[in-house]
């Protein structure tokens, strides 16, 4: 279904009569920040409108959740973030998950939906592209352990981020949906931890030391931040249930054992 054809959402919404949405679709890669921000402010933010307008005339007891993104607080000053730090998005990624996220509160407001906002901290798996950081060394980790590559090439090591597992913040979403009323809530660890942490973790998963085989580049620093990008999930655990299963160490060892499986197999990795 393409996202940029409201027609083509309303006749699926229409001929479908979903019980839950869960629109996590996005243009997502850091590549893909600032490319092309139309494309961008369609797919990311219009799109949900074109849901949520569908929803309102044909199925407006169904369940609906946004996927929004810590981005939006790229540029704050307040550590950490809660559903009430205003919004600061820095680039056309950032900016439409804001737009998007203003329309599901106006939406819940004017038509009474259902609708939530899952604002989603860095959410890692053995799925991540591997242009994302922590699959780039995941996967590296497994080449080297096998002799296939001796160094993999990183931004800089201290680095950090609020990482969790997206099987958990899935989980996060699907409990919004179980809720009364819709509503907003900060989907994070509420911790953070550098790159070199990472690393550190992954290449002693198998019995090497990060220090021999990560080459750190600083010239692909992203940006600099005002204060530190950390989700505060208070409001997810008190009203939600919601509690992380995986922490920080087993989220680097699933991601570092499912490469090791796949390196070892044979399969031809896909980027």
């Amino acid at each position: 279904m393409p996202l940029d054809d409201p027609a083509a959402i309303e006749s699926v919404v229409r001929s479908v009569q979903p019980d839950e949405v869960y629109h996590l679709a996005a243009r997502s890669s850091s590549a893909q920040l600032f490319d092309d921000a139309h494309a961008t402010a369609v797919i990311n933010g219009l799109s949900a409108g074109c849901f949520l307008e569908a929803m309102a005339r044909h199925c407006p007891q169904a369940r609906y959740v946004q996927a929004c993104s810590s981005e939006v607080f790229a540029g704050t000053q307040v550590s950490p973030q809660n559903e009430q730090t205003a919004f600061s998005p820095v680039n056309a990624y950032g900016a439409a998950k804001a737009y998007a996220a203003h329309l599901v509160a106006a939406y819940r407001h004017h038509h009474g939906l259902h609708a939530s906002t899952a604002i989603l901290f860095n959410h890692e798996s053995p799925l991540r592209p591997p242009h994302y950081v922590t699959r780039k060394i995941s996967h590296g980790v497994a080449m080297i352990a096998t002799g296939q590559a001796r160094t993999i090439e990183l931004g800089p090591l201290d680095s950090r981020r609020d990482w969790g597992f997206a099987g958990d913040h899935v989980h996060a979403m699907w409990l919004m949906t179980q809720q009364a009323a819709g509503g907003d809530y900060v989907v994070s660890t509420g911790q953070s931890h550098s790159v070199r942490e990472f690393c550190e973790l992954a290449f002693a998963r198998v019995g090497l030391d990060y220090r021999d085989h990560v080459v750190e580049n600083l010239a692909w620093a992203r940006r600099s931040e005002a204060a530190p990008l950390v989700g505060d999930p208070t409001r997810a655990r008190t009203q939600l249930g919601w509690q992380p299963q995986l922490d920080f160490e087993a989220l680097v060892h699933l991601m570092v054992d499912s490469d090791m499986q796949l390196v070892q197999s044979g399969i031809p990795f896909q980027p």
